[in-house]
């Protein structure tokens, strides 16, 4: 154990794989984008894993990897349980961090927003995508709640799926939000850790100021 602990602390990355630019635009979702683009085309390692952070009702914060499905003009889009943890702490507190993070690239995407409900139309399309072992998983899992044994939750999958044998409807309960960004950071990872961190910060007036910030 003490040899792999030495080893990490020895191990110095480089940090090489690239640069910010002095163009970055007067708002940040075509820099948020390109970003996002490259990460898939690269391909980065699960490029569309996003940590969300949220404000527990216990007063904590709590992240957890989820899965962004959609980059819209306003915002970025996840779904999940809306009964879930973070479904309830969004609903008490919709301030919400998101982190993007591809060491592949040597980059970071900090977001902080407020999360919204999107149009029920929009989980409706986005759920038809979705297998149909995952479309019963969103009627059988009470997420986030005690689960007495793997058998309980299983015989709930058995149970909707003799109930809805053809055709599967999104739940109620079931569907996507929207991170609105007020403050963006993108890092990119530079030499001697002199790296470039972008800030775009949404100002009253709805226009976004842009500045850097010391790595």
């Amino acid at each position: 154990m003490d040899d792999i602990l030495k080893a990490i602390r020895n191990d110095h990355h480089q940090f090489d794989q690239g640069k910010l630019e002095e163009h970055f635009g007067d708002e940040p979702f075509k820099l948020l984008s390109r970003w996002l683009r490259e990460a898939i085309e690269k391909p980065a390692t699960e490029p569309n894993a996003m940590i969300v952070s949220t404000i527990g009702l216990d007063g904590f914060p709590r992240s957890r990897v989820v899965y962004w499905k959609e980059l819209l003009e306003e915002g970025i889009v996840f779904y999940t349980n809306y009964l879930s943890d973070k479904g309830k702490a969004i609903e008490a507190n919709p301030k919400v961090h998101a982190l993007l993070y591809w060491p592949e690239m040597e980059r970071q995407i900090s977001i902080s927003g407020f999360a919204e409900k999107v149009p029920t139309e929009m989980s409706d399309a986005y759920f038809e995508s979705r297998p149909r072992g995952s479309k019963l998983g969103a009627w059988a899992s009470h997420q986030s709640e005690l689960l007495v044994s793997r058998e309980e939750l299983e015989a709930r999958v058995a149970a909707f799926s003799e109930q809805f044998p053809e055709s599967v409807p999104r739940p109620e309960h079931w569907g996507g939000y929207i991170i609105k960004p007020v403050n963006v950071e993108f890092w990119q990872g530079r030499a001697s850790r002199l790296h470039d961190r972008i800030v775009f910060n949404l100002k009253p007036d709805h226009s976004w100021e842009l500045y850097r910030k010391n790595p």
